[in-house]
């Protein structure tokens, strides 16, 4: 497969995820234990859901930056 199919496909993962994965994260900030807690542990737990879609994503980051077999 070619880096350019790749990205494509990669291209493609990537917004459904991160669609998937905001979605995800707006019900789990509505959930009530978050609600009910302090302003700080609020912060911190909008702040780890804003930053924790990145870790899945850099391995497919990392597989579609891959050089062609051919280049290699």
């Amino acid at each position: 497969m070619t880096r350019r199919t790749r990205k494509l496909i990669g291209a493609f993962v990537i917004v459904i995820f991160v669609v998937v994965y905001a979605l995800v994260a707006m019900a789990m900030a509505q959930a009530r234990f978050v609600q009910e807690a302090s302003g700080l542990v609020q912060g911190l737990i909008y702040a780890g859901l804003g930053l924790c879609w990145i870790i899945p994503i850099m391995p497919l980051i990392a597989w579609m930056e891959r050089p062609n077999r051919d280049e290699a």
